[in-house]
This record gives structure tokens, C-alpha cells and sequence, in this order.
């Protein structure tokens, strides 16, 4: 019997490549690193090929804007964030009725790990993940239907964990993985 192939690691963009250094370069300013620290990280992230490469240079870097939540809301309507978008660690989004579609399948994610607090009245959600996310959807209480999501059967344990939270009433929470 023949094993499945292993999906290929997920590239490293030249705009992740860039956060990261920048990440760097502010953690260096305000002193959390020293110069030899800040070298031996840099070449890490200018040489890293894929997007598990770049998570070891930035794990002990103090959280951007830890304590902050950004907030997508609207009271109807459509609420749609595709393309390269940077996701924040902590995302809340808020909608009394209408659909939600959250496309993180080319966003820029810069945080091992992403909450994403969905406080939905009625209406459809969606999210894509990246190929290579951990999604855990436990903390979501939904009134009505149950979430979609099949887990994968081989799953990366470098790529972001996704956590998704809150209350959502009439409507269901559909969850995929990006397919390339």
C-alpha cells in the first residue's frame, strides 16, 4: 500500500519576508535584542524558503499591540476581507444580520497564533484558512446549525493555529482550507 504524498510546505511571500524583518528591526530599536541577536535572526528570515522557516526567529518577540482588538462590524450587509490583508492577533467581527466572508488564504499572518470572536445575529460565514492552519472552533456556540469543517487529515503542526470564538444565532459558520 502507498502513503499519500505530503503536501509541499507553504512559500514564504516577499511581503511575510518583509514583516518579519520589520518585526525585527523594531524589537532591535527597542532593545529587546542585542546586535548579534538581530544578525543571526535576519539571516534566518532572509534565507527562510517557507512560512514555518520564519516563525522560530520571531517566537520570543513581545506581541504587537497584544492587548488591542480590531473590529469588522456592521449592522447589514456584507462583510468580506480577501486577498493580502494583514490579519491582526485578535479580530473581532460583528454583524446583525447579513453574510461574512474572511479569506485568510493570502492574508499576511504575522501571529502564530490568530482569535477570531464572531458576534453574528443571522446570516451565513465563511472562512478560508490557509492550507497548512490548525483551526480550532470549540469556543463558537451556535443557535441553530452546527459549523462545517472536516479537519485535515494531514495536518501541519508549523502553520497558524486559528481559534475561532462567540455566539452566532440564525445561520451557519462554513470553514475550508485553501486548496493551493
Amino acid at each position: 500500500m502507498t502513503s499519500l504524498p505530503e503536501d509541499p510546505p507553504s512559500l514564504i511571500s516577499e511581503d511575510d519576508r518583509d514583516t518579519a524583518v520589520q518585526r525585527l528591526q523594531k524589537a532591535y530599536a527597542e532593545g529587546h535584542l542585542s546586535h548579534e541577536e538581530l544578525d543571526e535572526r535576519l539571516h534566518q528570515v532572509l534565507t527562510a524558503k517557507t512560512r514555518s522557516e520564519i516563525v522560530s526567529p520571531l517566537a520570543s518577540l513581545p506581541e504587537e499591540n497584544a492587548g488591542t482588538t480590531s473590529t469588522i462590524a456592521a449592522a447589514g450587509g456584507r462583510i468580506r476581507r480577501r486577498g493580502a490583508w494583514r490579519v491582526p492577533r485578535f479580530l473581532k467581527v460583528a454583524s446583525a444580520y447579513g453574510r461574512v466572508h474572511l479569506d485568510l488564504s493570502r492574508a499576511v499572518i504575522e501571529h502564530p497564533v490568530v482569535d477570531i470572536e464572531l458576534q453574528l445575529g443571522t446570516g451565513r460565514a465563511k472562512i478560508t484558512v490557509p492550507r497548512d492552519a490548525i483551526v480550532d472552533a470549540e469556543d463558537l456556540h451556535t443557535g441553530w446549525k452546527d459549523t462545517l469543517y472536516k479537519t485535515r487529515r494531514r495536518s501541519h503542526p508549523d502553520g497558524p493555529r486559528i481559534r475561532i470564538s462567540g455566539t452566532m444565532g440564525f445561520g451557519r459558520l462554513k470553514i475550508r482550507h485553501a486548496r493551493r
